[in-house]
């Protein structure tokens, strides 16, 4: 049987989703605590590699096992796991069903504090900066809307057979002194929102302007892009399927 988990988790303490050699992370955890549970070796493909200290507040992975899981895994699994990371619910799926590949999108969350916060300081981006103008940044927003190809907001080096995209949102809210940026698309490359947020800040400060992210976009040129923004703010919100 195929299962699938959602489930959240804080990323300060990891060194991203995916399994890597001497780093803790959170699918390695994941797997240990099924693993121990099952008593059996459990492998899980999730829906996103995402990067170290990036959180997600919604994400899916999925399992095999001939085994009867029965109602009590979840609390299971949460009684196991510590308390960075909680498992919403486990549910069966296709035997053809990929956490990854079957994802129809993918909506992210980007946080920036405008002040000195302690209670923020591992969940945003603080800016003590407090004029951005967030008018400038929506404009450029609507900028992604006319181009599918990012590789100006792509890591450098990646196994990616296409550098595309397919961008559904994308826009700033402002309240008190959070900010707030979401988008969504069908996929994201490595590092794109970060790179994204990192050339908005500079639109919104002043260092560039809105139409300057044509330039940027048709570069196809990491170094035309501005720096990435730092990991705490970033959050995987929702992956779409068609169950």
């Amino acid at each position: 049987m195929r299962y699938c988990i959602e489930f959240s988790y804080s990323g300060k303490n990891y060194f991203g989703y995916q399994i890597q050699p001497n780093q803790i992370t959170v699918q390695e955890v994941l797997e240990n605590a099924l693993s121990t549970i099952l008593r059996e070796k459990i492998k899980t493909t999730g829906a996103g590699r995402t990067d170290t200290g990036v959180h997600a507040k919604k994400i899916f992975a999925h399992f095999d096992t001939d085994k009867d899981i029965g109602n009590n895994l979840t609390y299971q699994l949460n009684s196991f796991l510590g308390e960075d990371i909680a498992v919403k619910k486990i549910f069966s799926v296709k035997d053809d069903f990929h956490a990854r590949f079957d994802a129809t999108f993918r909506t992210y969350e980007y946080y920036i504090t405008l002040e000195k916060n302690p209670f923020t300081q591992d969940s945003s981006w603080q800016i003590w900066k407090r004029d951005l103008d967030v008018d400038r940044m929506n404009e450029a927003c609507k900028i992604l809307f006319e181009y599918e190809d990012f590789t100006s907001f792509s890591k450098l080096h990646t196994n990616s057979k296409t550098n595309n995209c397919n961008i559904y949102k994308a826009f700033w809210e402002k309240k008190e002194l959070e900010l707030k940026f979401t988008i969504s698309a069908d996929r994201f490359l490595r590092n794109m929102v970060r790179a994204i947020v990192g050339t908005m800040v500079e639109i919104g400060n002043g260092k560039i302007e809105p139409q300057d992210l044509h330039r940027i976009i048709q570069d196809k040129n990491r170094n035309s892009a501005g720096t990435s923004a730092p990991a705490q703010g970033l959050f995987l919100v929702d992956v779409g399927y068609d169950f």
